[in-house]
């Protein structure tokens, strides 16, 4: 057995993109930290979809990482005060959402992401991304269900 001074810390990692879903996700992921004095690393991400020909005009002072920031910050100071009694690591990284959140979950307790209700039938099935998450995380995975007509 280890020690408690030498335990390996214990964190939950949390997906956020600003939207309802994602700030439930992260209310529920910070009271589990908090059950499990676990720690809590946030996570958002940002990409530039250079797919198509059309691009959009950016003024040239657009930063999308410190977009990307800002919407980290006010979903975690929204849900969590600007003072959480949790410890938080925000963090902030280009690419799509799956990758970075696996890659984020390594050695993390749990993983937690949000999704929309779809009503009876649909309402078992889960969005791609989270579906993704639930095969392929190296740890437990926790989707926190946001029903459209609660949010």
């Amino acid at each position: 057995m280890i020690p408690p001074s030498e335990s390996p810390a214990r964190f939950i990692v949390v997906g956020v993109d600003g939207s309802e879903p994602s700030l439930k996700a992260l209310r529920w992921a910070a009271e589990q930290a908090r059950l499990t004095a676990a720690s809590l690393r946030v996570l958002t991400t940002w990409e530039i979809s250079a797919a198509s020909s059309w691009t959009p005009a950016f003024p040239l002072d657009y930063d999308p990482a410190a977009v990307a920031r800002e919407v980290l910050d006010q979903a975690i100071n929204d849900t969590l005060g600007a003072d959480p009694d949790i410890s938080v690591q925000r963090v902030v990284r280009e690419g799509l959402p799956v990758p970075l959140l696996l890659a984020e979950a390594r050695g993390a307790d749990l993983l937690v992401v949000g999704t929309h209700g779809h009503g009876a039938l649909a309402g078992i099935l889960v969005n791609s991304v989270a579906e993704h998450l639930l095969r392929h995380a190296p740890c437990a995975v926790v989707i926190v269900r946001c029903d459209r007509a609660a949010s």
